[in-house]
């Protein structure tokens, strides 16, 4: 059984995206509706441009499944470009401040910001969408479930209580455009994305994701590569156009002593047979991971993204052919795309989650996986006896 993993191809405007899924056990029954509404989701929120009505991302499995199951070989997604158009697409010389733009025609020594930016866009995450809706199937039989949404867009912050349930966040944060649990910070939301589109700017804002049912011990202490949370925060801080990441409380662990901080633990044996194992705590600061391992509480990861680099009115830049001083290229973008990067964030996390899943119940069969999982339980709730 290898590692889960996944690799990515495709440009913004080539002919499609592509996503490569290795270490999939056979016997995953995949859920391509669901799937699909994903990257229906991720197309939508209140903000987005004119791409989002060009597109309709739908993915075509082209190998690693035969009759709705994966069968353990590598799985490729590809996801149809309509907008197809990069040969005829013009070249850019002003650089956008905050995009790849300059860095990548300096790194790969070009004036034309435009073989950057093909591949540095947003449009990218599609592929990432799809590779985590796909690992999802492997956490749905388990009860594993992983829900992301908005808590901020600009000065427009929401307030979502940790207790409620995981229908109760879907439900709330699907009844608006928003992508925001809190129905008491639509308003202000939509009036600073709006303020926004006024005055030829962008807007970002924070994400969070929640993620219930996990089972303690994935991840590991043993090697830093293998700290969960540590993959967790690279998976958040590698969507386009995040500046930051924190699990549980974050950086608010700096300013309060540890009386304050550390999660207080109980045992209640009516809580035996849940994820916690009948580890109870009377607060989630530590966001369900400690030293690098899940403990059976949620897990909570939040991402700040910056606001777009692209603005339809144009930011002090630098035309790379003649260093003059010129206002910085226009390409067709968003005002706001926090509500669709909340569904980036949710799947990237829950591909994360899947591969930690994998790499400590591991099988080369989803049965395997199953009887893995159930033999560490027993052994897990066997523990208090034998003491």
């Amino acid at each position: 059984m290898s590692t889960l993993e996944y690799r990515t191809a495709g440009e913004s405007h080539g002919q499609a995206l592509i996503a490569l899924i290795e270490g999939l056990p056979a016997g995953v029954e995949l859920d391509i509706a669901a799937a699909n509404h994903e990257l229906a989701r991720r197309q939508g929120g209140y903000g987005r441009g004119a791409r989002q009505r060009i597109e309709k991302d739908e993915i075509r499995i082209l190998s690693g499944v035969r009759r709705g199951r994966t069968i353990g070989s590598p799985l490729a997604v590809q996801i149809p470009n309509r907008d197809w158009r990069i040969d005829e697409a013009p070249e850019i010389h002003r650089p956008r401040p905050g995009h790849a733009d300059l860095a990548g025609s300096l790194k790969w020594l070009t004036t034309d910001c435009r073989e950057t930016l093909e591949r540095a866009s947003a449009r990218e995450t599609a592929a990432r969408v799809a590779a985590g809706a796909i690992a999802r199937s492997v956490l749905q039989p388990f009860g594993i479930r992983c829900i992301g949404f908005v808590t901020r867009i600009g000065p427009a912050e929401a307030r979502i209580p940790a207790d409620l349930s995981p229908n109760q966040l879907i439900d709330s944060r699907d009844a608006n455009d928003l992508y925001t649990p809190d129905p008491t910070a639509v308003p202000s939301m939509t009036a600073a994305v709006r303020k926004a589109k006024e005055d030829k700017d962008t807007i970002g804002g924070i994400v969070e994701v929640r993620v219930f049912g996990c089972p303690p011990g994935l991840g590991s202490c043993m090697r830093w590569q293998d700290k969960l949370d540590g993959r967790l925060l690279q998976a958040m801080g590698s969507i386009q156009a995040f500046k930051g990441a924190e699990i549980g409380l974050g950086f608010g662990v700096a300013s309060r002593p540890g009386s304050e901080v550390h999660d207080e633990i109980d045992f209640e044996p009516a809580f035996r047979n849940t994820p916690c194992l009948g580890f109870t705590r009377r607060s989630n600061n530590a966001g369900g991971l400690e030293g690098g391992m899940t403990n059976g509480q949620t897990v909570v990861v939040r991402g700040a993204m910056k606001p777009i680099a692209t603005l339809l009115r144009g930011l002090d830049s630098v035309n790379l052919t003649t260093l003059r001083s010129e206002h910085s290229d226009y390409e067709r973008s968003d005002v706001c795309a926090v509500s669709a990067a909340s569904v980036v964030a949710e799947n990237v996390v829950a591909f994360e989650i899947a591969r930690a899943f994998l790499d400590k119940f591991a099988g080369d069969t989803m049965n395997e996986v199953q009887a893995s999982l159930k033999h560490y339980l027993d052994a897990a709730v066997a523990l208090a006896a034998k003491s």
